[in-house]
Parts: C-alpha cells; sequence; structure tokens
C-alpha cells in the first residue's frame, strides 16, 4: 500500500517525513499537481460502481485501489507547469484529480474540503472560542467608521490579513502591525479589514497536532514584540508540556474540523494563558523540529503508514 503525497518538488518538510517514511519502509508517490498534465498522468475508468485510476510521476505509477493514505502538503495549483497555463485547465485538472482521489475510501491529511473550511479566518475564531480557546476580541469590517470605534474600545489593536499572504512575485512580506493611535482608517473601505486585540505576550507557542498527539514549542518574545515570524529575537524554540485545557481544546477543535494535522498559533501572556492566534491547515513544522528535535515528522509518517497496515 502507497502513501500519496500531494506537494511542490521545493518542500523540505515534506522532505523530512519522505525520510521517515523510507525508515519506515513504505511505498510513496510525490505528485505535484502543477505537472498535471505533462510529466504527472492520471487516467480514470468508472466500472460498475467504482472508479478504478491511476497517476504517475518521474516513472511511478500508483493505482487508486493501492493507496494507503494521501497527504495534502503544499501542492502546486494544477496545470501551473503546462506549456499553457489557464484557469479552465487548471480547473479541469483539478477537477479530475481530487474527483478521483475523493473517490477512495483512504484517509486524507488533510481532506481537501475539510481544509477549504478551516482556512476562513472568521470560522477559525469562532471555532477556538467553541472548542475552548481564549480568543482575542476581532473586527472584520469595511466600514472606516467600526474600525474607529474598535480601536478607540480597546486602544492597543493589530492589524493582520484575512486570508495570508497574496501571491505575487517576489512574495509579499506582511507581518501582524500594531495600529497607531492615529490611524486613518478611511482606507477600510478598500477592502475587509482584520482588526484584534493586541495581546502583550511574553513569548510565542507553535503547537502541532498531528492526529492524537501534539507537539508544543515555545519562544520568548521580547517586549513590545508583535509578530514573531519576523526579525531575530536571539531566542529560540524550545519544548513546553501542553496544559490540560489547551490540549482538550485542541481536541475538539480537531473533531468539530475534521483536521487531521494542525499548526496552532498562539501568543502566551504575563499570566501564562495561551490567546489563540490562528490555526494553519497545512503550517510548516520543520524548523520547529530542527530547534526542539521533536519528533513531528515521525509522526507524521506514523499516521500516514498506519491505515492499511
Amino acid at each position: 500500500m502507497t502513501v500519496l503525497i500531494l506537494t511542490c518538488e521545493q518542500d523540505v518538510t515534506a522532505d523530512m517525513v519522505v525520510a521517515q517514511l523510507h525508515k519506515r519502509g513504505v511505498p510513496l508517490v510525490r505528485f505535484d499537481p502543477g505537472d498535471l498534465p505533462g510529466e504527472g498522468a492520471l487516467s480514470a475508468e468508472y466500472v460498475r460502481g467504482e472508479f478504478r485510476g491511476y497517476l504517475s510521476m518521474g516513472g511511478r505509477v500508483v493505482s487508486m485501489d493501492g493507496l494507503r493514505s494521501v497527504w495534502v502538503r503544499r501542492p502546486s495549483e494544477p496545470a501551473a507547469h503546462a506549456p499553457e497555463p489557464s484557469a479552465w485547465l487548471s480547473a479541469e485538472s483539478g477537477q479530475a484529480l481530487y474527483g478521483m482521489l475523493e473517490c477512495t475510501q483512504v484517509p486524507w491529511m488533510n481532506d481537501p474540503s475539510a481544509a477549504a473550511k478551516a482556512r476562513l479566518k472568521p470560522w477559525q475564531l469562532r471555532l477556538a472560542h467553541q472548542s475552548g480557546f481564549p480568543v482575542p476580541a476581532t473586527v472584520i469590517t469595511t466600514y472606516p467608521r467600526v474600525a474607529r470605534q474598535f480601536a478607540d474600545q480597546y486602544r492597543h489593536v493589530v492589524v493582520k490579513v484575512v486570508s495570508g499572504k497574496p501571491p505575487s512575485e517576489p512574495p509579499m512580506a506582511l507581518p501582524t502591525t500594531l495600529v497607531p493611535p492615529d490611524a486613518d482608517f478611511s482606507d477600510v473601505a478598500a477592502a475587509p479589514t482584520l482588526l484584534q486585540r493586541y495581546i502583550a505576550k511574553t513569548a510565542d507557542i507553535r503547537l502541532t497536532s498531528v492526529g492524537n498527539e501534539s507537539f508544543a514549542a515555545r519562544k520568548v518574545a521580547e517586549p513590545g514584540q508583535v509578530d514573531g515570524r519576523y526579525g531575530d529575537t536571539g531566542h529560540t524554540w524550545r519544548p513546553v508540556d501542553v496544559p490540560g485545557r489547551v490540549a482538550r481544546a485542541v481536541a475538539q477543535y480537531r473533531k468539530f474540523s475534521g483536521l487531521a494535522y494542525g499548526a496552532f498559533d498562539f501568543a502566551e501572556d504575563s499570566e501564562g494563558t495561551w490567546w489563540f492566534l490562528e490555526c494553519n491547515q497545512g503550517g510548516q513544522f520543520g524548523f520547529v523540529e530542527l530547534e526542539t528535535e521533536q519528533p513531528i515528522a515521525d509522526a507524521v509518517a506514523a499516521w500516514l503508514s498506519a491505515p492499511g497496515e
């Protein structure tokens, strides 16, 4: 039985899991949807109520009947590398590939429909609250007056993107930014803007959830630091125990969201409370594993290789 990994060619995090799968002797095929059609190929036939399909990449062929699990890591847009890419070709290729894979009965990390919903920030925040996480007050608005009222009410607020980094060349860096007291909110009318109460944090927390396992790491924050993803503070990630309340909330979030994997980001305040910021359903973990030596890649490999054994 074969593990199918959907990701781009340059993905160090996937490389770490591939190495662990090789150690376990688990067959795998690495397939980038961006290479379909072209280096990647597929064929599926509807026979007596079932689709019998095949994928091939780099000389490797895998049958849909022979799949053990599917890991959607960091795939390119379908047909992105075609000689004449187009929105139509991407839609056709994506429908064919993911439609065929959805006909299998194997576990996904993560199921595309669950992953798509999990990317929606308003839904994330609501689910986080329902799961038991402390969540900072947040507003998403195109009304400058509402933005001004929110800033006046909470005094210290940050602005952050709703959907993540936009596709661009070169990639844009969009850190979470503290809003100055005299900010002009008139531009809020141009696009939905997310404002959130600023949490004066003592540390950043990254919790990587793999199935039923959780790996938490903590990095000390500098006074007044806003976005721990940018700038070198001189501190490193260190393993930290997961508080019982957080562990229960993670389990609830995973149950309600249908995610098998999630990278949770928290801001720890001076009282030790972990404030929920977001859950990235496809977040990287390589940088945490390299600094903490937590066996996250092995946990992912174990989850992917368990079905069908």
